[in-house]
């Protein structure tokens, strides 16, 4: 089943119980799903970690600009989103599988950085946030 399955049975359940900001929350990322489904792209995951940091952003605006309120709303909607995402790598398993891929593709300095992380990344498969992956990488090749 995907992931745009299960947020349509959510949806409904949802409208059963009367949930109307989850209900507007899982619509939205619905249509998300559907139109990058569309456009061909098709990867599920990355359309909800996009989606979860859009409303990180937003929440951090909000907050800036002194609305709490709708902060809380953004990050309430980032919670329904954080569902549906695989579990986040543990700081040992993507130290891990980094150090397998420098042992498999050889690298010795930081200027292997992009072999690294393209033998990286697909045993990642959207576990970890690129930015966390590239900077353990860094670390490891600066060491």
């Amino acid at each position: 089943m995907s992931i745009a399955d299960s947020i349509k049975g959510d949806i409904t359940a949802a409208m059963k119980a009367g949930e109307r900001e989850r209900v507007q929350a899982l619509r939205l990322v619905l249509s998300e799903l559907q139109r990058d489904q569309k456009d061909g792209e098709g990867d599920e995951v990355a359309v909800l970690r996009r989606e979860r940091k859009r409303r990180g952003d937003a929440a951090t605006a909000f907050r800036d600009g002194g609305r709490p309120e709708l902060a809380q709303a953004e990050e309430a909607e980032a919670a329904v989103i954080e569902a549906y995402l695989p579990a986040e790598l543990s700081d040992d398993e993507l130290a891990a599988i980094v150090d397998t891929a420098i042992a498999e593709s050889g690298a010795g300095s930081p200027r292997d950085m992009g072999v690294v992380m393209k033998a990286a990344m697909p045993a990642v498969a959207g576990r970890a946030d690129g930015k966390r992956v590239s900077a353990r990488v860094k670390e490891a090749l600066s060491a």
